[in-house]
C-alpha cells in the first residue's frame, strides 16, 4: 500500500486520545498538514528504542524488587507497579509502531486493536496515579509522620496499588466499548480508531479523561509536592540522620515527579487545546496545525518517561543502588552452594560406584 502524504484525520493521534477534528475547525475545512513522512520514517526507529531499552530496564527494576530477599519497603512497593505499568506500555509499543509503519493500517484485527490499546491507556492512568501514592506516602513520612504514621504498612500501600489498577481499567473502559476497525477507502487503510456514537459522548470521555488523568492528580502531587519541599527546608537536618533512608526515598521520588512532569505535561495541554479547538472555544487553521504535530511529538515524548523512570532508579535511588549489589552478593552465594552441592553428590555417588 503506498503511503500517503498526510495521516489520516484524526487517527494518527488515537494511542491516547481520540482526537477526530476531521481536519476542521470552527465549521470551516483545513487543508491537511504535509509533513507526516517524518513521522512514518522516524517514529517506527524511535518507538523500537523505546521498546528494547524499556523491557530490558523495567524487567531488570522488577527483578530486584521480587527477587530481593528483603521485602519491599512501601515506596518500592509503589515503584515496582510503576515499572509493571511502564513494562505494560513498551510491550503495546511494538503494535503501534507497526501500526505507524503501514500508514496507520491496522494489520492485527479488532481484538489486539482494543488490547494494545487498552495498555497504552492502563500506563497513562496508572503512571500518575502511582505517583500519587507516592507522593502521599512521602507526604504522610515527612509531614504528619506521628499522626498518619501507622497508615504507612505494605499491606496499605498493597491495596491501594490494586485500587490504582482498579481505577485505571475502569477509565480506559471506553477504550475497549468504542475502539473499532475500519476500512477507509480513502486512505486504502484499515484504521484502528475510537468510533463514539456521537460529539457528545467523546467529548464526555476526552475531558473525563483530562480532568480525572492530569488535572486531578497532578493538582493532588502539586499539594503534596510542595508541602514535601518545605518540610526538608523548615525541619533541622539532624532529624534525617536517623531517617536517611526516608530521605533518600524523597529524593529519588522528587526526581520521578519532575521526569513525569516534563514527558507528561507536554501532552496534556496539547490535548486539552486539542479539545478546546474542537468545541469551538479556539480556532484557526495554524493552530490545528501546530497542535496535530505537537501531538505527535509530545505523545511519544510521554512514552519516553517509561524508560527514563528505570533510569533514575539507578542514578538517584542510593538504596536500590545497594539492593542491586546485594542481589549479585546473593545469586554469587546461591550459585557457589548450588556448584558445590553439584560436586558433593558427584562425589558420593562415586565413591557408592567404587
Amino acid at each position: 500500500m503506498a503511503r500517503q502524504p498526510t495521516s489520516i484525520p484524526g487517527l494518527s493521534t488515537t494511542a491516547l486520545y481520540g482526537a477526530t477534528n476531521q481536519n476542521s475547525t470552527n465549521g470551516s475545512t483545513c487543508p491537511d498538514v504535509d509533513a507526516w513522512e517524518w513521522v512514518y520514517n522516524g517514529y517506527p526507529v524511535y518507538i523500537l528504542i523505546i521498546i528494547v531499552l524499556g523491557i530490558t530496564f523495567n524487567v531488570f527494576v522488577l527483578m530486584v524488587f521480587c527477587l530481593h530477599k528483603k521485602a519491599c519497603t512501601v515506596a518500592e512497593i509503589y515503584l515496582s507497579n510503576l515499572a509493571a505499568a511502564d513494562l505494560l506500555l513498551v510491550s503495546c509499543l511494538p503494535f503501534w509502531a507497526v501500526n505507524i509503519f503501514n500508514g496507520f493500517n491496522w494489520p492485527f484485527g479488532l481484538f489486539l486493536c482494543k488490547v494494545v490499546n487498552l495498555g497504552i491507556k492502563m500506563n497513562a492512568s496508572c503512571s500518575v496515579y502511582f505517583l500519587v501514592l507516592v507522593s502521599i506516602d512521602r507526604y504522610v513520612a515527612l509531614v504528619h509522620t506521628m499522626s498518619l504514621g501507622r497508615m504507612r504498612g505494605p499491606k496499605y500501600a498493597k491495596l491501594g496499588c490494586l485500587l490504582m489498577w482498579g481505577l485505571s481499567l475502569l477509565l480506559s473502559v471506553p477504550t475497549l466499548v468504542f475502539r473499532d476497525v475500519k476500512y477507509f477507502p480513502q486512505y486504502s487503510a484499515n484504521a484502528c480508531f475510537l468510533k463514539y456514537p456521537n460529539n457528545t459522548v467523546e467529548r464526555l470521555c476526552d475531558w473525563l479523561l483530562v480532568i480525572l488523568s492530569f488535572i486531578i492528580p497532578v493538582s493532588f502531587i502539586s499539594f503534596c509536592t510542595v508541602k514535601i519541599i518545605l518540610a526538608l527546608k523548615n525541619q533541622p537536618i539532624e532529624r534525617f540522620s536517623g531517617e536517611r533512608t526516608e530521605h533518600k526515598a524523597t529524593t529519588l521520588m522528587l526526581a520521578v515527579l519532575l521526569a513525569f512532569l516534563i514527558c507528561w505535561v507536554p501532552f496534556h495541554v496539547v490535548t486539552a487545546l486539542d479539545l478546546l479547538l474542537r468545541d469551538g472555544i479556539l480556532g484557526g487553521c495554524n493552530l490545528l496545525r501546530v497542535l496535530e504535530i505537537c501531538n505527535q511529538i509530545f505523545t511519544y515524548l510521554a512514552f519516553f518517561n517509561s524508560v527514563l523512570n528505570p533510569i533514575l532508579y539507578v542514578i538517584v535511588g542510593k538504596n536500590f543502588r545497594k539492593k542491586v549489589r546485594e542481589l549479585f552478593k546473593q545469586w554469587k552465594v546461591t550459585r557457589r552452594a548450588t556448584s558445590e552441592s553439584t560436586r558433593s553428590n558427584q562425589s558420593t555417588t562415586l565413591k557408592t560406584t567404587l
